[in-house]
């Protein structure tokens, strides 16, 4: 049974990979594009294929640690980075990484959670 077009719009943070919630396959694009943000061995296992809605919590989680890495990367390069031996301007291009790096992430979080989001509304609606 075809679910009906519930969404006209997305969030501005809606993955480009993902089709809008309610339109032909979203789901599918949605967990495939949910796999690509988890470790390999998580996106092999048959309960998170079949239920896209726990792919995308394991995708938060994933996510979340992500920015707390990258951020603690960022929080400590000016002071672990000399000690190991790397010049000042690596250090600098180190800490620009980060920072986009961790900008980044934060615009894939957003997007996970969107993705999340509609999935637990049409799991709901089930």
């Amino acid at each position: 049974m075809a679910m009906p077009l519930t969404y006209t719009r997305t969030s501005p943070d809606w993955p480009c990979q993902v089709k809008i919630p309610g339109s032909y396959d979203w789901e599918r694009s949605a967990a495939k594009w949910l796999r690509e943000l988890v470790p390999a061995r998580y996106a092999g296992y048959p309960t998170l294929i079949r239920h896209p809605v726990l792919l995308a919590r394991h995708a938060e989680l994933q996510v979340q640690q992500e920015v707390r890495v990258a951020r603690t990367a960022l929080q400590t390069a000016r002071a672990d980075l000399p000690r190991l031996g790397v010049p000042e301007s690596v250090i600098e291009h180190t800490i620009k990484l980060y920072a986009a790096e961790v900008l980044q992430l934060q615009h894939i979080a957003r997007s996970v959670r969107a993705v999340s989001q509609a999935l637990a509304e049409h799991n709901s609606g089930r």
